[in-house]
């Protein structure tokens, strides 16, 4: 299909920069399969479900995957930023850095919050020179790392010199909350987004973004929905940097899908099959849950365990077999959410669904207002 059908004017006002307090006090467009639309907020949700539903969240926790630190190179070193997208292994991380083109394989990359700087004159004559600065060690403090490799899209292969829970726990203290481009263009992090910006279901850590139609859940939301009885259920999608890339190509069957790692086990696979035999509807807690249960999903719509990295790209013409209603956010034009959203509901009733919350002042994206939608028949 060709991506211009996906496109809409969304003034930038709608995209939010905080979340409403409290979270279930956001705003929630209803969208059912047939008809028009309906203003609720997302602590009505209980209401729109019944005994017997499962509701399916994300239960990945962001790390403090942007990283501020000194490429050094003999006596020499330049500011860096790095924000991690990928881990490869124990040691390894796929980074987007900027400035990409001063780093070289080899290079030594120190990330800090307590580096040290000198303007040295020996140092402003060189020929990379301005803002080359000499950086002293803390202490063995510094987190380490040496660039291992330049991949073709500017990404960077960082070898760090820890491993495994040490690496992890080095990447949380040197580390800052990697708020979306959208939102990090205008403000920087502070410490709100420390809790505001991950969810309630937060343990699996691994995600450079937040899973966010789960912002809006609170204890109370989630007492509400048991006593109606509506059951929770956890897989887990460390949801990567690739979900703000914009699509480039001009149609759909030309753009390469981001890959990220998904899990459900087979208990909560197994307990999903059994809601759905009863009748009870399948609730995905954002995309990344929903994107998780297709995954696993096998043609007749029986969920199995699964772990393992998916890039699975849902547009319009997509057969849904294992999720039912979804609960998401606002997505931007052009994007590959708002091609999922409309693969489950139809593109025509996003369009319009999408001009109503626009004209009557919904707030866009991961710290925005929610939706409520239910599958398209067939």
């Amino acid at each position: 299909m060709r991506v211009d059908l996906f496109d809409f004017d969304l003034p930038q006002d709608r995209i939010a920069l905080r979340p409403v307090e409290p979270r279930d006090g956001a705003r929630m467009l209803v969208a059912p399969s047939e008809g028009g639309v309906e203003d609720r907020i997302v602590r009505d949700l209980p209401s729109f479900l019944r005994q017997g539903d499962a509701l399916v969240v994300n239960d990945t926790r962001v790390i403090h995957a942007r990283l501020s630190g000194r490429r050094i190179r003999g006596e020499l070193s330049a500011g860096v930023e790095a924000t991690l997208i990928e881990r490869l292994d124990a040691s390894r991380w796929r980074a987007l850095m900027r400035p990409a083109k001063k780093l070289a394989v080899g290079d030594e990359v120190l990330f800090t919050r307590h580096c040290e700087e000198r303007s040295d004159e020996a140092i402003q004559s060189h020929d990379d020179a301005p803002g080359l600065l000499r950086c002293a060690r803390n202490d063995g403090n510094d987190l380490i790392a040496h660039v291992d490799a330049k991949g073709e899209e500017g990404e960077i292969t960082l070898r760090f010199d820890l491993f495994g829970a040490a690496l992890d726990e080095a990447i949380e203290a040197a580390g800052d909350m990697p708020l979306p481009p959208y939102i990090a263009g205008k403000r920087p992090a502070d410490a709100r987004d420390e809790s505001d910006y991950q969810t309630v279901f937060a343990r699996e850590a691994g995600a450079v973004a937040a899973p966010t139609a789960g912002l809006h859940f609170t204890p109370e939301l989630l007492a509400a929905l048991r006593a109606k009885g509506v059951t929770v259920h956890r897989v887990t999608l460390h949801v990567g940097a690739g979900t703000f890339l914009p699509v480039k190509a001009d149609d759909t069957d030309a753009h390469k899908m981001h890959e990220e790692f998904a899990r459900i086990d087979a208990a909560t696979a197994e307990a999903l099959n059994a809601a759905r035999a009863k009748g009870g509807r399948i609730v995905a807690v954002g995309t990344t849950a929903l994107r998780t249960l297709e995954s696993a999903a096998q043609p007749d719509g029986r969920l199995v365990p699964y772990a393992a990295r998916t890039s699975i790209f849902i547009t319009p013409g997509y057969k849904f077999r294992a999720t039912d209603m979804l609960v998401t956010n606002f997505h931007l034009p052009k994007s590959t959410l708002f091609m999922l959203v409309s693969a489950f509901c139809g593109l025509e009733r996003m369009k319009a669904a999408y001009a109503h919350a626009i004209a009557n002042g919904y707030r866009f994206y991961s710290y925005g207002d929610a939706s409520l939608l239910y599958r398209a028949g067939p």
